[in-house]
């Protein structure tokens, strides 16, 4: 098992394609996750803690969408649009320096 800290930063960056091309955040790391977690050191935790944001998130804005008809709804989409893009930044930076990230409001659905 290889120690590479470039592809754990990319596999959290990859998360940012939604905003870029509108889906890809969760297939992209998924794939990385799925295809390399036997092959590099702290890809597995990375990976699960990535898919599980990703999830997470996307429970979360089926809940937001028919709260935008009481307004609620908007607020937390934008919550949810600041936390998608804010954190896959923050915790590239700490997997870059070798720290372990974490993603707020994550669900387990991998353990």
């Amino acid at each position: 098992m290889r120690q590479d800290n470039q592809l754990i930063v990319l596999t959290h960056l990859s998360q940012l394609l939604t905003f870029i091309t509108g889906f890809g955040g969760l297939i992209v790391p998924l794939v990385i996750w799925v295809t390399q977690k036997k092959n590099v050191y702290r890809m597995d935790e990375e990976g699960k803690n990535i898919v599980n944001f990703q999830l997470s998130l996307l429970v979360y804005g089926i809940i937001c969408i028919p709260l935008v008809f009481i307004v609620v709804g908007v607020f937390g989409l934008i919550a949810l649009c600041l936390l998608s893009f804010i954190f896959p930044i923050i915790n590239a930076i700490k997997a870059s320096h070798g720290e372990s990230p974490r993603y707020p409001l994550s669900l387990n659905f991998i353990s």
